[in-house]
């Protein structure tokens, strides 16, 4: 392995045929710079799309859907059931085991519908949320200044936090806004802080064009008393959202006397059950990504072992001289090892280094954009690739290798 003469003679050998040698090469640098460029851009999509969760990814919304539609323990059908304070109280209460997180959520105008917010000559429309103290990492927000506290809530204290796009809108643009009111339905509410989405994409220019005012605030101050819009439920670890969103309708059935069989009675959306499908999807991605990569690689493996053969083939002479002088059939065969392993190693770490420069280059041009973001490979992936770089070029030498050794040094010497 330390032989000067040895890598000397390799070096040598591979400038004779310098065509033959980087066209061989070539295959191997391209299996190592696929698998890389596709993992990478596996992960960009991976990134881009689970980005778009924020930070709590195993919350279920549940909220009330459509009337009954079964006549239930005396109760006729056609009623609509409504969400109230007291429903988080009951799943707090009977599922304090399986629930971390269970709120009740109004929004200023129902779902998607913006109002109208001013401050002095500046105006807009946006999302009123309601929210809770110690929410903010719910919603995915990086806070300056401060959230919703307790006695905000207990008080129903008019506070507002706004996001950077209602900064934008309603502020000068080297204005603070903290510590000003903005007026929401002619209602004036102090801006206690300020907002940015760790959601990317669309998802958080949309989040950051919302104002957050405390839940109790929002239903007292625009009649909404008697209800709540949605249930936010994140389950505790160790539990399944799906299993615990099943329990829950099934208590709130119960509850409100709906018939066992009327499930379209309370709607919901699974967040972990979504989840877990995205990543499902990515599995399946980078399974592909490696079978094609490995396939190239194999493909060019192949070929430095069928170059390695023509190797021999046009050396038997010279192995033949080599053993009749009392070379090893151990150093015959790590001659042909290493010069095969000098075309992997060498063409697939120049494949990995190109593989990582085009997505160092990708995410410098794409940098978060959309459901693209970030393209990269860990360095475990790189060290998994470095091993199958090595496995390919022992895989290629050992035919040739086991051909060179067995050569009988009597009939080489009378090759022609």
């Amino acid at each position: 392995m330390f032989d000067l003469e040895k890598w000397q003679e390799i070096i040598a050998t591979l400038k004779q045929h310098k065509l033959r040698t980087g066209l061989t090469a070539f295959g191997v640098f391209w299996g190592i710079f696929m698998l890389v460029v596709l993992l990478g851009a596996g992960r960009g999509l991976e990134n881009g799309m689970t980005g778009n969760f924020g930070q709590v990814t195993n919350s279920v919304f549940l909220w009330s859907a459509r009337p009954t539609q079964i006549p239930y323990a005396g109760l006729p059908k056609g009623r609509r059931i409504t969400l109230k304070p007291a429903d988080a109280e009951l799943i707090r209460a009977r599922m304090a085991d399986e629930v971390d997180i269970v709120a009740g959520f109004n929004r200023l105008g129902g779902w998607g519908n913006e109002q109208y917010i001013a401050r002095n000559d500046n105006s807009g429309t946006f999302t009123v949320r309601g929210s809770h103290p110690g929410m903010a990492h719910l919603h995915s927000l990086d806070v300056e200044g401060r959230f919703i506290n307790e006695r905000d809530h207990r008080e129903k204290r008019k506070i507002a936090i706004i996001g950077r796009g209602v900064q934008e809108v309603l502020f000068a643009p080297r204005e603070d806004p903290i510590g000003k009111n903005i007026s929401i339905h002619g209602i004036n509410f102090l801006v206690v802080g300020t907002f940015t989405s760790l959601s990317t994409g669309d998802n958080a220019a949309n989040e950051e064009e919302a104002i957050f005012i405390p839940n109790r605030t929002l239903r007292y101050a625009f009649n909404q008393v008697g209800w709540i819009g949605n249930l936010t439920i994140v389950p505790k670890s160790g539990h399944h959202a799906s299993d615990v969103e099943e329990r829950v309708k099934a208590l709130l059935r119960d509850y409100h006397r709906v018939h066992p069989d009327d499930r379209a009675v309370f709607g919901s959306w699974n967040m972990q059950a979504f989840y877990d499908r995205i990543q499902s999807l990515f599995t399946g991605i980078r399974a592909f990504s490696w079978l094609v990569a490995i396939g190239t690689i194999l493909a060019g493996a192949i070929g430095v072992g069928n170059i390695m053969l023509i190797v021999v083939k046009e050396r038997t002479r010279e192995i033949g001289l080599r053993k009749a002088l009392g070379a090893t059939p151990l150093s015959i065969v790590s001659m042909i090892v290493l010069e095969a392993l000098v075309i992997t190693a060498f063409s697939g770490y120049l494949g990995l280094v190109a593989g990582v420069l085009t997505l160092e280059a990708a995410s410098a041009y794409l940098p978060g954009a959309g459901t693209f973001s970030r393209p990269e490979i860990d360095f475990s992936t790189a060290i998994i690739a470095i091993v199958v770089l090595i496995l390919s070029g022992l895989l290629a030498a050992l035919l040739p290798a086991a051909k060179a050794a067995g050569v009988d040094p009597i009939t080489a010497l009378q090759d022609e």
